[in-house]
């Protein structure tokens, strides 16, 4: 049976820590679905549809990854595409706590789907979305904190 895991993120946007835990991902997994959530009540800093495309450059070489968005809840989608595991990376204590409380949430809804957590490389561990977005928006270079894939220099706001 193929194992196959979701690994959701908002990825607003998908950054170098963000690429290390997918593929760092496929040593456990045969296939992972990178799903952006959407939620038509939010807007993201970066659209949908560019993040999609982002992150589908920085896996165009890779046929074990899927990327698409989902809207709802995460165990609903993973019964959809009958992934069992939700995959997430960890970066400090409290990354641990909060989602600890979300993958016991998960687990009261879905026995079924077990979360598996990475602990970020440690030159990861500072690099997060909103440290990204506020280089880009205040003018300064983030493409050494994104995937080659992520072509921030090519986005106008």
């Amino acid at each position: 049976m193929e194992k196959i895991a979701v690994f959701p993120g908002s990825f607003d946007p998908f950054t170098i820590g963000h690429e290390s835990v997918v593929r760092r991902g496929l040593t456990i997994f045969d296939k992972i679905i990178i799903s952006v959530g959407y939620n038509s009540n939010k807007k993201g800093f970066f659209p949908l549809e560019k993040r999609l495309e982002w992150i589908g450059n920085v896996f165009s070489d890779e046929p074990a990854i899927e990327v698409t968005w989902f809207s709802g809840l995460t165990v609903d989608f993973c019964k959809k595409r009958n992934a069992s595991c939700i995959l997430r990376g960890l970066r400090t204590a409290a990354d641990f706590e909060f989602e600890r409380a979300i993958a016991q949430v998960n687990k009261a809804m879905s026995e079924d789907i077990e979360s598996v957590f990475l602990l970020t490389r440690p030159e990861h561990t500072p690099i997060n979305s909103s440290i990204v977005r506020d280089i880009f928006r205040y003018g300064g270079d983030a493409s050494r904190f994104v995937p080659s894939g992520v072509r921030l220099n090519e986005y106008k706001p």
